[in-house]
């Protein structure tokens, strides 16, 4: 049987398929928009013979696990576990300036890339391995969250759980760019908050019984700023400033957001100290840091080269050179990894602009994805 030729043939099928997902926004923060489109996936996956149930959750969506029995498993093996999220980053009504679209062999669309078309290659990869073997060889769990694009954390507990009890874990993420790389590393992922309390007064009648939040925020970023590293992979980003309350008010309060990245684990407590330790240039100042490391970094372990050499052998198979990436960004990978089960990430879609406005996938890539996804499951 010419397997990829059984993916091409069904291309159309495919493109149609995460239209249909697309076309049912879903933001992360809109629990019912969520949850609609969580319940056409399910209905997918349940078509196919998977046993669907629900993780419910009273402020994000539900997230949805899907487990699939193999028809005969003579070596009894452990579930692979396939991994990804249904919500995005785009608001209700995006669709409205951003149709879903084909367009110059692409397929546009909010969330189009990350990750409605890694959902649809799970449907079809498992659909084909049940067609050619008349069942699954192997059994596979599918969990997908709702909330990932705001910090899974409503969902990394059953994630964790889930991937203590698998063999190992393919995430269907986008792939590193227009060259398909799978990412077999990615940074460590921290949010932090930094809260400055000064003291309030009439900027006019008593500006110097006042002490500026916003003034001592202003020096506090400054310092906060020179944390980052980039030859050694840290980065440190003041990215959300809050304060004051009007102009003629000398300010009692501000804030400042902070993204951080770090490309080993062994950076987190140190960097973590560093914000910690902190001082008030204005001894009439108070600082307080919340917050911490949400995802430690994913890391080329020899259980991640090992799953990557297969995927480089399956593709090779069909003349495809696959390589792998490490990136800036964080996935629901990262807690997988970090428990030392194999992972491998950015089995999804390929294209561009994540996140963006120009958000696409290559459609003539999606029948060796489908490949490459369908026979890593009988793989891991």
């Amino acid at each position: 049987m010419d397997r990829l030729r059984y993916f091409v043939d069904r291309q159309d099928q495919m493109v149609e398929t995460i239209r249909e997902l697309t076309q049912i926004e879903s933001p992360s923060d809109n629990k019912q928009a969520v949850d609609r489109v969580a319940a056409l996936i399910a209905s997918k996956f349940e078509a196919l013979g998977g046993k669907v149930r629900f993780h419910p959750n009273n402020i994000f969506g539900d997230s949805l696990q899907v487990d699939f029995a193999a028809a005969a498993d003579p070596s009894n093996r452990k579930p692979v576990l396939l991994l990804g999220h249904y919500d995005t980053v785009y608001p209700l009504g995006t669709l409205a300036n951003m149709p879903c679209k084909m367009e110059n062999g692409h397929l546009r669309g909010p969330g189009v890339l990350d990750m409605k078309s890694g959902i649809a290659l799970m449907l079809f990869a498992i659909e084909a391995l049940k067609q050619w073997h008349g069942g699954l060889t192997r059994p596979v769990t599918v969990f997908l969250v709702s909330d990932e694009e705001v910090g899974s954390h409503s969902s990394r507990r059953i994630t964790e759980s889930l991937a203590k009890e698998s063999s190992g874990v393919l995430v269907l993420e986008p792939a590193a760019g227009v060259r398909g790389a799978v990412k077999t590393a990615r940074k460590g992922v921290g949010e932090y908050k930094l809260l400055v309390e000064g003291v309030a007064a009439h900027a006019g009648l008593d500006p110097g019984k006042g002490h500026s939040a916003i003034l001592e925020l202003a020096r506090q970023i400054a310092v906060i700023a020179k944390l980052s590293n980039l030859k050694q992979g840290v980065s440190v980003n003041p990215g959300i400033i809050q304060g004051g309350t009007r102009t003629n008010v000398i300010a009692a309060e501000a804030s400042v957001a902070i993204d951080v990245r770090i490309k080993s684990a062994k950076q987190a407590a140190g960097l973590d100290r560093k914000l910690r330790s902190l001082k008030p240039f204005d001894k009439h100042c108070k600082l307080q840091v919340t917050g911490g490391i949400n995802r430690l970094p994913m890391e080329r372990t020899p259980g991640v080269a090992a799953l990557f050499n297969r995927a480089r052998e399956i593709a090779a198979q069909v003349g495809w050179k696959l390589e792998q990436a490490s990136v800036g960004g964080g996935s629901d990978g990262n807690f997988t990894a970090g428990m030392g089960i194999p992972t491998l990430d950015g089995m999804g879609g390929v294209g561009e602009g994540a996140h963006a406005l120009h958000e696409y996938i290559v459609i003539s890539e999606l029948p060796r994805r489908a490949l490459l996804l369908a026979e890593m499951i009988e793989s891991v």
